[in-house]
């Protein structure tokens, strides 16, 4: 640290600065966060797809670069990340995949997810990893039933598949012994890691924030529920016996991972071993919100909202753990898939959740963090009906939705500033 830089900020400022910045690791006491021994909240982002963006063969090192300076520029210094996508076959799955066979990696793939923890690092960045997915899009436990002789995968957008169809199969998964097997595999090759940039352990870099079991596992019925908590706590114990070092998160939606039952949600998270918990909140998906009745809609999404958020607070607090809205979004005026269409309705949604965050931080509540879905950066709509294709630009839309549809994008300058402006306030904190 050179004397210019002391003389220029000012010996003050620099310690502000350094104390907000610094790289250290982050930890649970109670019902807060702790980055060394300072509170640590945030407003942080989905960035599922940094690992690919960050291949040499696939991505596009440049624009992610650019992405996470503008992120780290508004004060987004919490990423969650998908490791991986698993099988890659189908239409509307993630291309190409990490685990493109059960066992066998993608080098270069696994480059880029070194690559972007590297870089991650060095501003001073936190990920938090999610190893597998409940749903298609990026293979996930239907991808291991498939490969463990369960049938094709009834992918729900290809007909004649539905959702309920797709539900029934990816139920199976806790009662398959080979598939949760073959997932343990997974979480012991990708936690054994050694980042190729870097030379640390991924078991001993302040870079990883937490491992997350997976994206939005659940339990699909009532019967399920003790299959599916045996499966949770036994794959939640194996990551706290090869990581001990870093936090654990299910990656729970909360009540709708749960049967609509937030003491199943409870109930499923007793394992000591969870660090923290984590809900879901989708208005357009649950019809809350409508965009063709945004006027009307956006007050009931608001209420809903808070009672959503409420019922898993209290959990929170019985429990004495944190917890984090790391998904939540809208789309944009009338489901627009353009950069530059409005955001003044998204804007209303995400102040309100962040407005939340903040009101349980100031009091000392459970409620810590959010991480907005998602930043989307240069990504772009390419085909009119928002189609993904290989090849095609990243967003933070899975290849099965429109591209777009719930991005926030580098020009989205109005939300970047709600952000910028509540991530402020957490740092003096």
């Amino acid at each position: 640290m050179t004397k210019r830089l002391f003389k220029t900020l000012g010996l003050t400022l620099l310690l502000s600065v350094m104390a907000c910045q610094a790289q250290e690791r982050i930890t649970v006491k109670g019902t807060q966060f702790f980055k060394g021994d300072k509170p640590y909240s945030y407003i942080g982002t989905n960035y599922w797809y940094g690992s690919l963006l960050a291949s040499k063969k696939v991505g596009d090192r440049k624009r992610l670069l650019r992405e996470l300076d503008l992120m780290k520029k508004n004060g987004i210094d919490n990423l969650r990340i998908l490791v991986g996508g698993d099988g890659g076959k189908y239409d509307y799955t993630v291309r190409p995949a990490l685990q493109y066979e059960q066992g066998k990696y993608d080098a270069d793939l696994l480059d880029g997810l070194d690559f972007l923890i590297a870089e991650m690092g060095k501003r001073n960045m936190y990920a938090v990893l999610f190893l597998t997915n409940n749903w298609e899009w990026s293979g996930g436990m239907s991808q291991y039933l498939e490969w463990n002789g369960k049938g094709p995968i009834p992918v729900p957008a290809i007909p004649p598949n539905t959702w309920p169809q797709f539900m029934s199969y990816t139920e199976q998964f806790h009662s398959c012994e080979p598939c949760m097997e073959a997932l343990n595999n997974h979480v012991r090759f990708i936690i054994g890691r050694t980042n190729a940039y870097t030379h640390k352990k991924y078991t001993e870099d302040n870079t990883i924030m937490a491992w997350q079991v997976g994206n939005e596992p659940r339990l699909f019925t009532v019967e399920n529920e003790a299959k599916f908590t045996a499966w949770l706590n036994n794959i939640v114990d194996l990551i706290e016996s090869l990581d001990n070092y870093h936090l654990i998160s299910t990656g729970s939606e909360g009540l709708n991972s749960s049967n609509d039952d937030i003491e199943i949600f409870k109930r499923t998270h007793l394992n000591p071993n969870i660090d923290y918990l984590t809900m879901h909140i989708w208005p357009k998906n649950w019809n809350w919100f409508k965009a063709d009745n945004a006027e009307k809609t956006l007050p009931t999404t608001l209420e809903n909202a808070g009672i959503y958020i409420d019922k898993h607070v209290k959990v929170a607090n019985d429990l004495k753990r944190p917890i984090i809205i790391e998904e939540f979004g809208l789309p944009r005026e009338n489901e627009s898939l353009t950069a530059g269409s409005s955001v003044a309705n998204r804007d209303v949604f995400y102040n309100y959740i962040f407005g939340r965050v903040a009101e349980s931080v100031k009091n000392h509540g459970p409620l810590q963090a959010a991480n907005f879905w998602g930043f989307g950066g240069e990504g772009k709509a390419v085909t009119a009906d928002g189609h993904w294709n290989p090849g095609d630009p990243l967003t933070t839309d899975p290849p099965q939705e429109p591209q777009g549809l719930n991005s926030v994008f580098s020009t989205d300058k109005s939300t970047l500033e709600i952000v910028k402006k509540y991530n402020s306030e957490f740092c003096k904190k």
